[in-house]
């Protein structure tokens, strides 16, 4: 896909935003908007964003303390776990969410893969 503006607002309003929810069957949602990322959705999804990476960084404070407590028990140690991946996948949705908005670069547009080495003959990336 060919962008023919450079600047973000032109780039984020041609790509499909991954929204930080999932539909009922679980898989994600999109939006997609010819605007410049200043629409309700849009700012619904932002102050999403926000509390979520604010929670994970709450329950980061509350691991680090749990972790040094020696008197934690396994099943709190387990239910600290699953809150932590349930914090990653959404700091990860998060990421990948602003990552794929980002400009693309002069030249990249063809080769989304510019810039990253090759993959070793017959092998994956290392």
């Amino acid at each position: 896909m060919i962008y023919e503006s450079r600047d973000l607002a032109a780039t984020t309003a041609t790509r499909p935003r991954l929204l930080p929810w999932s539909n009922l069957d679980g898989d994600p949602c999109y939006l997609v908007t010819d605007d410049t990322g200043t629409g309700r959705i849009s700012r619904l999804a932002d102050e999403i964003e926000a509390v979520q990476l604010g929670m994970a960084d709450d329950l980061l404070g509350h691991a680090v303390d749990l972790l040094g407590d020696t008197r934690a028990t396994a099943p709190q140690l387990r239910y600290l776990a699953a809150c932590l991946a349930e914090a990653l996948h959404d700091v990860h949705r998060i990421a990948r969410s602003r990552g794929a908005r980002l400009p693309v670069p002069h030249g990249d547009e063809e080769n989304p893969a510019a810039g990253r080495p090759s993959p070793p003959e017959g092998g994956r990336p290392r």
